[in-house]
């Protein structure tokens, strides 16, 4: 502690208040709230502090400020708005794009549309959600545009003298050329409105009619649209709980730690319906669990409008969460079940949060161990440091559909965003040197120009499958090219790791992190040049076979792959089947007779 600390604990007032630690920087590394300033600040000076997190953020702090606040309650709000502007290191902070959608329809317009919106707005709109992870909002609009006869036209009405397509597939009532459909619009409208309140019954019936009736009139191709439909309805019910008491409009809200990282769970129920949840691992614990959760809510509830009813877990944090929303002037009951259906809700928040702390430690040790094998490698093969890895395979069949593959390791985790794949354009037969010559050219020749993301990173390090032949030819390249790179090469049969300019190779001790993570890398891009190059030759399969059927063009063919995925499922398709793709009905007769034959 520097003496302009140790002078300005001596004079902090006892009001309630907002306090803020900066670095020597004068930088704001923390910030936080107080009932009392004087006994809250002090608590990060005193030397029996637990914490290992709460050490090293107190071993940077070189002065504080504070500002005095009416109550504890303003406390709270002015410190998560202070959190918001300056996004502390040290403190809890929530993601921007936790912005969960909803549903909105505009009931006073004549004939409203349904929208989905990211905010909340008090404009007499009528709002469904949020619909959190678990629960797809674009599936639940499409059951709704596929069941109901509502427009799908965005903005203002315009009366057109005729209809577009949705009217004539019988999907809309087109108020934009018969504005007599109003009391018809409205009654749909309210059947919108329940179904979003939990009536699954009449939608299933209403996709089922029309099922049924694109099969008599052998519409088959809207038949298994509304086939499809019904699918997607079926897995939106059962992702909620239906036996919940239709007024429970909750958000529960659990939190939970493991002695180092905190989380806050949350579910989300409307009409007894579940929403969807979600969950906010924290892994700088700095206080408590009431202190966490009363931070949750300020940051959570700044710029979203609560539901009727609150669950939390803990009990001690009611009191401060209820003046929370009353200084909001809004009307919300925050309670902590002991027994029935929200403590039911309550433990299930509670368990999601638990299994999310477990997840977190998981991905904590594997990046440790990642980080360990990174530091080992580093070690023995004499490079300072190694962070981004790069490998490369080729593959291919007796010459034929040549292809290669760069695979990416950051810190020691895949990183499959950077993934890449080459088809080798000047290499005939197979030649696998030639190839790799080829890729490491076009890899390198990416990284001067910088045209993509994944090859605008020089490499720590670029490992080549193979032994001491293959190593030579690729470093010659690379030296040709004139960036300083380290390379190496891993041999399968033995494990041998070969570098450049030296006659022995490194053998590695297979229990050593350092060659399992070599060996990952190895396969991974042998794995990915393999996939790519079955891919090919399957495609090229598929297009010579359907390329025998009259009428088939390029176009078709591409079609019926991207559905399909496979010459077999094609096959197998019946005319039915072989429509949705987007051929039309004639050509995927040709098709289906065509396969058929060929088994007479």
């Amino acid at each position: 502690m520097n003496t302009t600390i140790a002078e300005k604990l001596k004079t902090l007032p006892t009001d309630s208040g907002v306090y803020i630690m900066l670095n020597s920087d004068n930088t704001i590394i923390y910030i936080g709230k107080a009932v009392n300033l004087k006994n809250r600040v002090r608590q990060y000076f005193r030397n029996n502090i637990e914490h290992d997190k709460v050490r090293a953020m107190v071993s940077h702090i070189a002065d504080f400020r504070y500002i005095i606040t009416n109550n504890e309650v303003d406390a709270l709000v002015l410190e998560a708005n202070l959190i918001k502007k300056h996004k502390p290191l040290y403190n809890i902070l929530l993601k921007d794009d936790k912005d969960y959608p909803f549903i909105r329809i505009n009931v006073k317009e004549k004939f409203p549309i349904i929208e989905v919106v990211r905010r909340l707005k008090d404009d007499g709109a009528l709002y469904f959600g949020p619909y959190m992870r678990g629960i797809a909002v674009s599936d639940i609009v499409d059951v709704i545009d596929s069941a109901f006869l509502l427009r799908k036209c965005k903005g203002l009405l315009k009366h057109n003298e005729r209809p577009c397509l949705n009217r004539d597939i019988g999907r809309c009532f087109a108020p934009c050329v018969n504005v007599d459909v109003e009391e018809n619009y409205r009654l749909e409208l309210q059947r919108v409105t329940e179904f979003l309140k939990g009536d699954d019954k009449y939608v299933l019936g209403v996709l089922n009619e029309k099922m049924e009736s694109a099969v008599e009139r052998e519409d088959f191709e809207n038949a298994i649209f509304y086939r499809d439909k019904i699918k997607q309805l079926e897995k939106i019910v059962r992702k909620q709980i239906t036996a919940l008491p239709k007024e429970i409009n909750s958000d529960i809200v659990a939190c939970v730690n493991d002695g180092n990282n905190t989380c806050v769970s949350i579910l989300c129920v409307r009409h007894g319906r579940m929403c969807g949840g979600d969950t906010f691992v924290f892994e700088a614990k700095l206080s408590d669990e009431i202190e966490t959760l009363t931070d949750f809510f300020a940051q959570y509830y700044m710029e979203q409008t609560p539901p009727s009813e609150i669950i939390i877990n803990i009990e001690s944090a009611q009191d401060l969460i209820k003046k929370f929303f009353e200084n909001r002037n809004e009307k919300v009951t925050v309670t902590v079940p002991q027994k029935a259906t929200r403590h039911e809700l309550l433990k299930m928040c509670v368990k999601n949060g638990e299994e999310a702390l477990f997840k977190a430690y998981v991905k904590s040790m594997k990046q440790n161990a990642d980080g360990r094998a990174v530091e080992q490698l580093s070690e023995i093969l004499g490079i300072p440091y190694i962070r981004r890895m790069e490998a490369y395979d080729i593959s291919n069949t007796g010459g034929s559909n040549n292809v290669s593959s760069m695979v990416v390791f950051t810190d020691g985790k895949a990183n499959h965003a950077m993934y890449r794949r080459f088809k080798i354009k000047t290499v005939e037969g197979a030649n696998d040197f030639a190839c790799m010559a080829e890729t490491l050219t076009r890899r390198l020749e990416e990284l001067r120009l910088s045209r993509d993301v994944s090859f605008s990173e020089k490499p720590d390090l670029i490992v080549i499958d193979g032994g001491k032949g293959q190593l030579g030819y690729a470093y010659r390249m690379l030296c040709d090219s004139g960036y300083d790179i380290n390379m190496v090469s891993l041999a399968k049969r033995e494990e041998e790791i070969f570098l450049p300019n030296r006659n022995e190779p490194i053998v590695i001790p297979h229990t050593f992190p350092a060659l399992k993570l070599m060996q990952r890398l190895r396969d991974e891009a042998h794995r990915f040049a393999i996939t790519y190059h079955r891919k090919l030759r399957a495609d090229a399969m598929t297009r010579s076979v359907l390329g025998e059927i009259d009428g088939l063009g390029d176009r078709s063919i591409e079609k019926l792959y991207k559905r399909f995925k496979s010459l077999e499922k094609i096959k197998e398709a019946s005319v039915e089947e072989l429509i949705t793709s987007g051929i039309n009905i004639r050509i995927a007769e040709k098709i289906y007779e065509h396969f058929r034959q060929d088994k007479v």
